[in-house]
Protein backbone atom coordinates (compact mmCIF):
# COMPACT_ATOMS: atom_id res chain seq x y z
CA UNK A 1 0.00 0.00 0.00
CA UNK A 2 1.20 3.59 -0.68
CA UNK A 3 -0.13 7.33 -0.28
CA UNK A 4 -0.43 8.80 -3.66
CA UNK A 5 1.38 12.33 -3.83
CA UNK A 6 -1.05 15.37 -4.57
CA UNK A 7 -3.96 14.36 -3.82
CA UNK A 8 -7.11 16.53 -2.51
CA UNK A 9 -8.61 13.31 -0.05
CA UNK A 10 -5.26 11.70 1.15
CA UNK A 11 -5.44 7.92 -1.07
CA UNK A 12 -4.02 5.15 -0.74
CA UNK A 13 -3.31 2.80 -3.60
CA UNK A 14 -3.28 -1.29 -2.50
CA UNK A 15 -2.25 -4.07 -4.27
CA UNK A 16 -5.58 -6.24 -3.25
CA UNK A 17 -8.58 -5.23 -1.41
CA UNK A 18 -7.66 -7.95 0.90
CA UNK A 19 -4.82 -5.88 2.03
CA UNK A 20 -6.88 -2.52 2.43
CA UNK A 21 -9.60 -5.03 4.29
CA UNK A 22 -6.60 -6.21 6.63
CA UNK A 23 -5.62 -2.72 7.07
CA UNK A 24 -8.67 -1.08 8.57
CA UNK A 25 -9.54 -4.29 10.31
CA UNK A 26 -6.32 -3.46 12.31
CA UNK A 27 -7.59 0.13 12.82
CA UNK A 28 -10.83 -0.91 14.25
CA UNK A 29 -9.38 -3.45 16.59
CA UNK A 30 -7.01 -0.68 17.68
CA UNK A 31 -10.27 1.57 18.53
CA UNK A 32 -11.94 -1.69 20.28
CA UNK A 33 -9.37 -1.78 22.51
CA UNK A 34 -8.76 2.22 23.03
CA UNK A 35 -12.47 2.82 23.60
CA UNK A 36 -13.88 -0.73 24.26
CA UNK A 37 -17.19 0.18 25.87
CA UNK A 38 -18.29 3.34 24.06
CA UNK A 39 -17.33 3.11 19.86
CA UNK A 40 -19.79 3.97 17.69
CA UNK A 41 -19.13 2.86 13.88
CA UNK A 42 -20.59 3.99 10.51
CA UNK A 43 -21.52 1.60 8.56
CA UNK A 44 -22.43 1.09 4.30
CA UNK A 45 -23.90 -1.47 2.37
CA UNK A 46 -22.72 -2.73 -1.12
CA UNK A 47 -19.84 -4.82 -2.59
CA UNK A 48 -17.06 -2.77 -1.35
CA UNK A 49 -17.01 -3.42 2.25
CA UNK A 50 -17.75 -7.15 2.55
CA UNK A 51 -14.66 -8.43 2.45
CA UNK A 52 -13.92 -6.22 5.15
CA UNK A 53 -16.83 -7.56 7.48
CA UNK A 54 -15.46 -11.11 6.61
CA UNK A 55 -12.23 -10.17 7.90
CA UNK A 56 -13.82 -8.60 11.55
CA UNK A 57 -16.14 -11.68 11.49
CA UNK A 58 -13.39 -13.77 11.57
CA UNK A 59 -11.30 -11.56 14.24
CA UNK A 60 -14.07 -11.98 16.14
CA UNK A 61 -14.45 -15.64 16.04
CA UNK A 62 -10.93 -16.01 16.62
CA UNK A 63 -11.53 -14.02 20.14
CA UNK A 64 -9.55 -11.26 18.86
CA UNK A 65 -12.00 -8.41 18.83
CA UNK A 66 -15.30 -7.97 21.13
CA UNK A 67 -18.13 -6.27 19.63
CA UNK A 68 -20.61 -6.42 22.64
CA UNK A 69 -20.96 -2.87 23.53
CA UNK A 70 -20.09 -1.62 20.25
CA UNK A 71 -22.93 0.69 18.74
CA UNK A 72 -23.40 1.00 14.65
CA UNK A 73 -25.43 3.61 12.77
CA UNK A 74 -26.09 2.76 9.29
CA UNK A 75 -25.59 4.84 6.16
CA UNK A 76 -28.81 4.34 4.64
CA UNK A 77 -32.00 2.24 3.67
CA UNK A 78 -34.32 2.24 0.49
CA UNK A 79 -37.68 2.82 0.89
CA UNK A 80 -40.97 0.63 -0.42
CA UNK A 81 -39.54 -2.67 0.79
CA UNK A 82 -41.00 -4.77 3.21
CA UNK A 83 -39.92 -6.15 6.21
CA UNK A 84 -37.18 -8.39 6.24
CA UNK A 85 -36.94 -8.26 2.18
CA UNK A 86 -33.57 -10.08 0.79
CA UNK A 87 -32.00 -6.97 -0.90
CA UNK A 88 -33.05 -4.70 2.29
CA UNK A 89 -29.72 -2.87 3.51
CA UNK A 90 -30.86 -4.99 7.38
CA UNK A 91 -30.92 -7.80 5.83
CA UNK A 92 -27.65 -7.36 3.74
CA UNK A 93 -26.26 -5.91 7.40
CA UNK A 94 -27.59 -9.37 9.04
CA UNK A 95 -26.11 -11.44 6.63
CA UNK A 96 -22.21 -10.28 6.15
CA UNK A 97 -21.96 -9.34 9.72
CA UNK A 98 -24.61 -8.88 12.11
CA UNK A 99 -25.02 -12.46 12.89
CA UNK A 100 -21.89 -13.22 12.69
CA UNK A 101 -20.78 -11.11 15.89
CA UNK A 102 -21.71 -10.25 19.36
CA UNK A 103 -23.87 -7.06 18.06
CA UNK A 104 -27.07 -6.82 19.99
CA UNK A 105 -30.23 -5.69 17.75
CA UNK A 106 -30.65 -2.52 20.10
CA UNK A 107 -27.33 -1.59 19.52
CA UNK A 108 -27.93 -1.84 15.67
CA UNK A 109 -29.42 1.47 13.57
CA UNK A 110 -30.61 2.02 10.38
CA UNK A 111 -32.23 5.19 9.04
CA UNK A 112 -36.19 5.09 9.26
CA UNK A 113 -38.21 4.65 6.62
CA UNK A 114 -41.75 3.95 6.95
CA UNK A 115 -43.52 6.56 9.14
CA UNK A 116 -45.61 8.96 7.45
CA UNK A 117 -44.21 11.56 9.10
CA UNK A 118 -40.16 11.12 7.76
CA UNK A 119 -38.83 14.68 8.35
CA UNK A 120 -39.31 13.84 12.15
CA UNK A 121 -38.35 10.39 12.37
CA UNK A 122 -35.35 10.95 10.33
CA UNK A 123 -34.34 14.34 13.07
CA UNK A 124 -34.86 11.80 15.72
CA UNK A 125 -32.47 9.54 14.29
CA UNK A 126 -29.96 11.85 14.31
CA UNK A 127 -30.65 12.94 17.47
CA UNK A 128 -30.10 9.06 18.85
CA UNK A 129 -26.95 9.63 16.79
CA UNK A 130 -25.98 12.44 18.48
CA UNK A 131 -26.84 11.45 22.14
CA UNK A 132 -24.53 8.00 21.12
CA UNK A 133 -21.85 10.53 20.96
CA UNK A 134 -21.71 10.44 17.18
CA UNK A 135 -19.63 8.44 15.07
CA UNK A 136 -16.02 7.51 15.79
CA UNK A 137 -15.10 5.49 12.47
CA UNK A 138 -17.49 5.98 9.27
CA UNK A 139 -16.92 3.47 6.35
CA UNK A 140 -17.98 4.41 2.87
CA UNK A 141 -18.00 3.34 -0.62
CA UNK A 142 -18.17 5.58 -3.62
CA UNK A 143 -20.91 5.43 -6.20
CA UNK A 144 -19.21 5.63 -10.00
CA UNK A 145 -21.46 9.00 -9.85
CA UNK A 146 -19.64 9.84 -6.92
CA UNK A 147 -22.54 9.59 -4.39
CA UNK A 148 -21.48 8.86 -0.78
CA UNK A 149 -24.08 6.92 1.17
CA UNK A 150 -27.50 7.85 -1.34
CA UNK A 151 -26.18 11.29 -1.19
CA UNK A 152 -26.34 11.66 -5.22
CA UNK A 153 -25.21 14.50 -7.27
CA UNK A 154 -26.03 17.71 -6.27
CA UNK A 155 -26.56 17.07 -2.86
CA UNK A 156 -25.31 19.79 -0.60
CA UNK A 157 -22.74 19.55 1.98
CA UNK A 158 -24.54 20.83 4.75
CA UNK A 159 -27.56 17.54 4.13
CA UNK A 160 -28.44 16.07 7.17
CA UNK A 161 -30.52 12.37 7.22
CA UNK A 162 -33.45 12.73 4.56
CA UNK A 163 -35.42 11.66 1.88
CA UNK A 164 -33.81 10.89 -1.50
CA UNK A 165 -34.87 10.03 -5.24
CA UNK A 166 -32.08 7.22 -6.71
CA UNK A 167 -30.36 8.54 -10.04
CA UNK A 168 -31.13 6.09 -12.54
CA UNK A 169 -27.48 5.24 -12.65
CA UNK A 170 -27.26 4.06 -8.76
CA UNK A 171 -30.47 2.02 -9.04
CA UNK A 172 -28.69 0.83 -13.10
CA UNK A 173 -25.75 -0.31 -10.45
CA UNK A 174 -27.75 -1.96 -7.61
CA UNK A 175 -30.13 -3.87 -9.93
CA UNK A 176 -27.76 -6.93 -9.61
CA UNK A 177 -29.11 -7.09 -5.86
CA UNK A 178 -32.64 -7.55 -7.51
CA UNK A 179 -34.32 -9.90 -9.45
CA UNK A 180 -35.50 -7.59 -12.01
CA UNK A 181 -33.97 -4.03 -12.30
CA UNK A 182 -37.82 -2.40 -12.09
CA UNK A 183 -37.77 -3.98 -8.64
CA UNK A 184 -35.04 -1.60 -7.40
CA UNK A 185 -36.74 1.09 -4.87
CA UNK A 186 -36.89 4.85 -6.43
CA UNK A 187 -36.42 6.26 -2.89
CA UNK A 188 -34.30 5.71 -0.50
CA UNK A 189 -33.34 7.27 3.47
CA UNK A 190 -29.25 8.33 3.48
CA UNK A 191 -27.44 10.44 6.22
CA UNK A 192 -26.90 13.82 4.57
CA UNK A 193 -23.16 14.67 3.66
CA UNK A 194 -23.28 16.99 6.82
CA UNK A 195 -23.90 14.32 9.05
CA UNK A 196 -21.66 12.11 7.86
CA UNK A 197 -18.62 15.14 7.59
CA UNK A 198 -19.47 15.22 11.86
CA UNK A 199 -18.21 11.49 11.76
CA UNK A 200 -14.35 11.78 13.38
CA UNK A 201 -12.61 9.55 10.86
CA UNK A 202 -14.06 8.93 7.39
CA UNK A 203 -12.82 5.53 5.70
CA UNK A 204 -13.42 4.44 2.08
CA UNK A 205 -13.68 1.95 -0.15
CA UNK A 206 -13.36 2.82 -4.43
CA UNK A 207 -12.50 -0.34 -6.01
CA UNK A 208 -12.75 -1.48 -9.98
CA UNK A 209 -13.04 -0.23 -12.96
CA UNK A 210 -16.56 1.40 -12.50
CA UNK A 211 -14.56 4.05 -10.18
CA UNK A 212 -11.96 5.29 -12.24
CA UNK A 213 -13.94 8.21 -13.96
CA UNK A 214 -15.39 9.78 -10.61
CA UNK A 215 -12.16 9.25 -8.61
CA UNK A 216 -10.19 10.99 -11.84
CA UNK A 217 -12.76 14.04 -11.23
CA UNK A 218 -12.63 14.37 -7.82
CA UNK A 219 -8.52 13.78 -7.52
CA UNK A 220 -7.21 15.19 -10.68
CA UNK A 221 -9.98 17.98 -10.79
CA UNK A 222 -11.56 21.15 -9.57
CA UNK A 223 -13.21 21.31 -5.96
CA UNK A 224 -16.64 20.60 -7.61
CA UNK A 225 -19.46 20.40 -5.20
CA UNK A 226 -21.52 18.64 -7.82
CA UNK A 227 -20.00 15.49 -6.66
CA UNK A 228 -20.48 14.35 -3.27
CA UNK A 229 -16.92 12.47 -2.80
CA UNK A 230 -15.26 16.10 -2.93
CA UNK A 231 -16.91 16.58 0.54
CA UNK A 232 -14.10 15.06 1.76
CA UNK A 233 -11.86 17.28 1.09
CA UNK A 234 -13.19 19.45 3.99
CA UNK A 235 -12.61 16.28 6.42
CA UNK A 236 -9.51 16.35 8.83
CA UNK A 237 -9.39 12.54 9.03
CA UNK A 238 -10.66 11.11 5.83
CA UNK A 239 -8.70 8.46 4.10
CA UNK A 240 -9.40 6.64 0.65
CA UNK A 241 -8.65 3.46 -0.48
CA UNK A 242 -7.92 2.30 -3.99
CA UNK A 243 -7.19 -0.37 -6.30
CA UNK A 244 -5.45 -0.67 -9.86
CA UNK A 245 -8.50 -0.84 -11.83
CA UNK A 246 -9.92 2.26 -10.00
CA UNK A 247 -6.89 4.51 -10.31
CA UNK A 248 -6.71 3.54 -13.88
CA UNK A 249 -7.22 7.14 -15.15
CA UNK A 250 -4.73 8.68 -12.48
CA UNK A 251 -1.41 8.10 -14.47
CA UNK A 252 0.08 6.71 -11.52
Amino acid sequence: MRRLPDTPIPTYLVETQASANTHLADELDALLKERPRNLVLGLATGSSPVGLYEELARRFQDEWIDFSFVRTFNLDEYRGLPAGHPTSYRTFMAEHLFSKVNLGPRNTHLPPTAPEDLNEACAAWEEELRAAGGVDWQLLGVGRNGHIGFNEPGSAFDSRTRKVELAESTREANARFFEAREEVPTEAVTMGIGTILEAERLRVLAFGPTKAEVLSKVLRGEDDESIPLNALRRHPDAALFIDDAAAAKLGC
